[in-house]
């Protein structure tokens, strides 16, 4: 006979003792390092909402109303944009509109940067030398901003990377095919659940997360779109791509050197002076290219937390010896002066916290000011 007793009271025996671990990373609490930027129309009269809009995102293209549509009906639009580090993430609804990005554009703003886009809602179609790109949800889209456009779109939501072409030169660029094309397919799906994912996570990020995040979803764009462009065309075009590569990797890498000059590029690169003016022609000559790299990494040192260096010091890091000199160079660049990010810096290391509800800045921070981060103009 059974003991039933003997059954209910059974005791487990083990060698060793059971310790238990904890999940890690489940008590997280919200960061503060990535604060967006938001613009929203909605509380402005309606017949003041288009124009709002028309010039709040007139940095990237010129916009205007479908037929039959007028400003009086009203715009409600909303963006949201965060710095990664390197590369802008925006979230953005609004109403029908059509859009164009001129020569004229182009030639003011020359670095070339990568628009990626993922609708959530809606459609778009643009249309780049006769060829057009027609968006919808679960598709990629992938359009260069150093090339003109135009296109329309319908009430769309979607979520964007703005990605400067240097954050591809460890791979050699992504190929100048893939401008103004839509993947999908299962690497589409990977790109975009990341994307969403991250989205989702953004209020928990570190500043210690931000390269990883970037050098993730770098890869990913990369991996999702050079298996299926070909990296052969417009040969004369991919040549210049390559010299240009070469060269931004060694300014980036002399950026605090005296040395370095256009004679100093015409010797790394190989080529006469000749040559590499016409190289550096759309980006406004190399002297005015040298000096926006500068000031973009005095940049990113200013609002570096670790960084404890002055102002001053960061200016004549990069070559700029006169503190008034880099205050007005830094300030024409990006629409804010150094001292504005260096008491950013300073707040999130807690050194120097800004009283509630306080605003110092000489400059508000703007979708332009955050593109100029990026090298865009």
């Amino acid at each position: 006979m059974v003991d039933i007793r003997s059954r209910s009271e059974f005791v487990e025996r083990r060698r060793f003792a059971r310790v238990v671990h904890a999940p890690l990373g489940v008590d997280e609490m919200q960061s503060d390092v990535l604060v967006p930027l938001h613009f929203d129309t909605d509380t402005l009269p309606p017949s003041q909402q288009f124009a709002a809009w028309q010039e709040y995102i007139s940095p990237l293209v010129d916009i205007h109303l479908p037929e039959h549509v007028y400003p009086s009906d009203g715009f409600v639009a909303r963006q949201s944009v965060w710095n990664l580090g390197g590369m802008l993430m925006t979230r953005q609804s609004s109403p029908a509109f059509t859009y164009m990005r001129p020569p004229e554009k182009v030639r003011l703003s020359p670095l070339d940067h990568w628009h990626i886009l993922f609708l959530q809602s809606g459609r778009s179609w643009t249309e780049v030398d006769g060829r057009v790109a027609e968006n919808e949800p679960g598709l990629v889209e992938i359009r260069s901003l150093g090339r003109p456009f135009r296109g329309r779109k319908l009430a769309t939501e979607s979520m964007s990377l703005i990605a400067p072409v240097d954050l591809f030169s460890d791979h050699g660029g992504l190929p100048t095919a893939s401008n103004n094309i839509v993947l999908g397919g299962h690497r589409a799906r990977l790109l975009t659940d990341y994307i969403a994912s991250v989205e989702a996570n953004l209020p928990f990020f570190t500043q210690e997360d931000l390269p990883g995040v970037r050098e993730r979803l770098r890869e990913m764009v990369f991996e999702a779109v050079t298996p299926l462009v070909d990296r052969n065309a417009g040969t004369d075009h991919v040549s210049d791509i390559g010299l240009m590569t070469r060269a931004r990797r060694f300014i980036t890498s002399h950026i605090a050197s005296p040395d370095l000059t256009a004679e100093a590029l015409c010797k790394e690169l190989a080529i006469s002076r000749t040559r590499l003016y016409e190289l550096f022609e759309t980006s406004g000559g190399v002297a005015n290219y040298i000096r926006r790299r500068r000031l973009l990494a005095a940049h990113a040192m200013l609002a570096d937390p670790a960084d404890g260096r002055k102002v001053a010091e960061i200016g004549a890091a990069i070559g700029i010896e006169s503190p008034a000199n880099f205050s007005r160079a830094f300030t024409q660049q990006f629409g804010y002066s150094p001292s504005n990010v260096y008491r950013h810096g300073l707040e999130q290391r807690g050194a120097h916290p800004r009283p509630h509800g306080e605003n110092n800045d000489e400059h508000a921070l703007t979708f332009e000011g955050m593109l100029r981060t990026l090298g865009l103009f």
